[in-house]
């Protein structure tokens, strides 16, 4: 789900101020729960949390089954969608320039080649049945709403699109029609699935953006079709920060964050880290050198460790990677070696990864950053931090030529 961001101010570290389920008879929106068979996940390892029934999960011994798990090439199709009430100037390829090859590149980027995500944009527009308004489109679509636009859409375009032959959907509303509202662009999972040309569609990516549209907003959208959460906060009254969780730190976090790429947690989850790069860490002291999260492997290597986890419960876990001004990264404010706990049993939009800030008393980078608290929460070379309320340190002992952190990990 998307969400429109809010100005910063001037660029510059300062004392911290103190400001700081939608279910359908037919369709369940991203923040559902949507189960499915668990596939052994070799390699988890003792620090490997559960996958639990929370939606999205951020266990990872199990996988879900009802996702694609993205460790392969898997073929995506933009559906692209106008509406009786509005002629457009826009173009299905001028659609198609906003959102790849932008979003390819950024999982090609984030999986170290190990995933590559195909576009078949359609060629020409699919006129939909009823005019853009009588859908009321909105973040908090009504369920029937919801429901009546996906029915019509999958028939409208069923007669020129072979579903049966990609792994991924989007529908791509006409961007300026007079009932298209941008901030309505989410996944709608379905309770059952809609069959349509012998294939089962269990999740549909709708696309509402305007033109050109935010920042990685689609490699977002696309995280949660391979069981990834939103990990913002949602203030329930509508008012309050969204950011306070994980800042800029991961793309499921915001799609405007200065340092977009997944956290390693994610990508071990997703297959794109084995075991030979996650450090289990389970008592006394250790030292651990860990490579920036986007720093590409040298050819032929898979990059060295990535992660160091400690396990700190049945159900979390203290995570620690190093952060630099690579790949997904190269627009970041701090670099260093960032921490963050880990919770299996909440769900998507609850909480389940957590940064933890290395400098409270301080914020960075106002004029870009999503949640300036956070932009200086990594650990620089010299700096201890202690987990509050865990018996554990990190101290950031070393940074080699190569990039690379020495780590000291004390439980």
């Amino acid at each position: 789900m998307t969400r429109q961001q809010t100005p910063g101010g001037v660029d510059r570290s300062r004392v911290r101020s103190t400001a700081a389920a939608l279910t359908s008879l037919t369709a369940l929106a991203a923040m559902s729960l949507v189960a499915g068979p668990a596939v052994a996940d070799s390699g988890a390892g003792p620090c490997a949390l559960t996958r639990t029934a929370a939606h999205h999960s951020l266990g990872l011994d199990t996988w879900n089954g009802a996702y694609p798990k993205p460790e392969r090439t898997l073929d995506a199709v933009m559906v692209f969608l106008s509406f009786p009430d509005h002629t457009g100037t826009l173009t299905p390829e001028l659609l198609t320039r906003d959102y790849f090859p932008a979003t390819s590149d950024f999982f090609e980027q984030a999986s170290y080649g190990r995933f590559r995500l195909v576009p078949h944009p359609q060629k020409q527009w699919i006129r939909m049945p009823k005019p853009s308004t009588a859908y009321g489109i909105k973040r908090d679509w009504a369920p029937g709403d919801r429901a009546a636009y996906l029915r019509d859409a999958v028939a409208a375009a069923d007669a020129r699109v072979d579903f049966g032959k990609y792994d991924v959907v989007y529908f791509v509303a006409d961007p300026d029609a007079p009932g298209v509202d941008s901030d309505a662009t989410k996944v709608v999972n379905f309770d059952r699935p809609i069959i349509a040309d012998g294939a089962e569609l269990r999740r549909i990516v709708t696309v509402f953006e305007r033109h050109p549209p935010d920042r990685n907003v689609l490699a977002h959208e696309t995280g949660h079709v391979f069981d990834l959460p939103d990990l913002y906060h949602r203030p329930t009254d509508g008012k309050g920060d969204w950011d306070t969780y994980v800042g800029d730190w991961d793309v499921m976090g915001s799609q405007f964050g200065m340092s977009p790429d997944l956290f390693a947690w994610h990508k071990w989850k997703l297959g794109w880290l084995d075991a030979s790069q996650v450090d289990c860490v389970q008592s006394g002291s250790s030292l651990h050198t860990l490579q920036p999260l986007g720093q590409a492997p040298p050819s032929g290597g898979t990059g060295g460790t990535r992660l160091a986890v400690v396990r700190t419960g049945p159900g979390s876990a203290i995570a620690v990677e190093a952060r630099g001004s690579s790949g997904n990264d190269g627009d970041t404010c701090t670099e260093g070696v960032l921490v963050y706990r880990v919770r299996n049993e909440a769900a998507s939009g609850g909480g389940p990864i957590e940064v933890l800030d290395a400098h409270p008393e301080t914020e960075a980078c106002w004029d870009r950053s999503v949640y300036p608290p956070l932009a200086d929460a990594p650990l620089e070379v010299g700096e201890t931090y202690t987990v509050p309320g865990e018996r554990i340190t990190i101290e950031v002992a070393d940074r080699t030529r190569s990039g690379a952190y020495t780590v000291k990990i004390t439980t």
